[in-house]
């Protein structure tokens, strides 16, 4: 295939990535329209990176980090589109959230998109789920029978701003707590410790109350063969932290069933 065949065959995504970026479709546009002149101009970033997408889209960063003005951002608006609220968060971990929640690159590759190691780009993942979370904070419940990953998972969950409800280890549990919590977001293992499964049980709370679903396991296979509920979102263990973090961003971001932020204390 051609280049600019395959260049155009990532352009819809790109425009897409642009339009969140920046907030709008026309400055989205814009910044897509200069990216494919300097590659015009100049076409030797293709040839610096592994896929045409990762170079299409790392000569896109360049350009839009170049502009002064993508450094400000204002407070997150709810009321505003999907979109304009995206723009609201600070540049480099708002660009890190989408290309791996989004655009679905791997860390390695938006790492080499935005210039930067794996490390850091995991740190701008994080610092974007906590942006997000002072916005879209919710009650989060986890249904996990290893205490240590349990307690890993509460770390994390606290440390970018949301409040944990309760560690259940079984079925009747995570039932429990659900009824009585009502999470705005579930954090689940399939296989639990009294041999009854997290699957089922978010099944059941699903019957009754809506909410962001993400499953974190090692039998990645149950969810896949099982009867999968809606909406869910499945990563496997070992689990590295900024991936938990991002999707749970996305599922609350972009869910409806998401609940609106609290009203908090000064």
């Amino acid at each position: 295939m051609a280049t600019s065949q395959s260049i155009a065959r990532h352009l819809p995504y790109l425009r897409r990535y642009a339009r969140a970026l920046s907030g709008g479709q026309p400055s989205g546009d814009a910044y897509v329209a200069t990216t494919l002149e300097a590659l015009v101009e100049d076409p030797s970033p293709l040839d610096e990176a592994p896929s045409v997408r990762v170079a299409l889209y790392r000569a896109f960063t360049r350009i839009w980090n170049s502009v002064r003005l993508n450094a400000s951002h204002d407070t997150l608006d709810l009321s505003l589109p999907v979109e304009q609220r995206l723009a609201a968060i600070t540049p480099l971990p708002r660009q890190a959230f989408l290309l791996v929640a989004v655009e679905g690159f791997s860390e390695a590759e938006a790492a080499q998109i935005l210039d930067v190691d794996v490390q850091s780009f995991r740190e701008l993942v994080d610092e974007s789920g906590r942006e997000l979370a002072l916005e879209i904070a919710t009650d989060v419940l986890i249904i996990e029978d290893e205490h240590l990953i349990a307690a890993d998972l509460q770390d994390l969950v606290e440390s970018i701003g949301h409040t944990l409800v309760g560690v259940a280890h079984t079925h009747a549990e995570a039932i429990a707590l659900a009824k009585t919590r009502r999470p705005g977001l579930i954090l689940a293992d399939i296989k639990l410790a009294d041999g009854s499964s997290g699957l089922d049980a978010v099944n059941e709370l699903l019957g009754s109350m809506a909410m962001p679903v993400i499953f974190i396991t090692a039998f990645p296979e149950r969810f896949l063969t099982g009867t999968r509920p809606e909406p869910a979102f499945l990563i496997a263990k070992p689990f590295e932290r900024a991936t938990v973090s991002a999707v749970m961003s996305q599922a609350l971001f972009f869910q409806r069933n998401a609940r609106l932020p609290k009203t908090r204390a000064a």
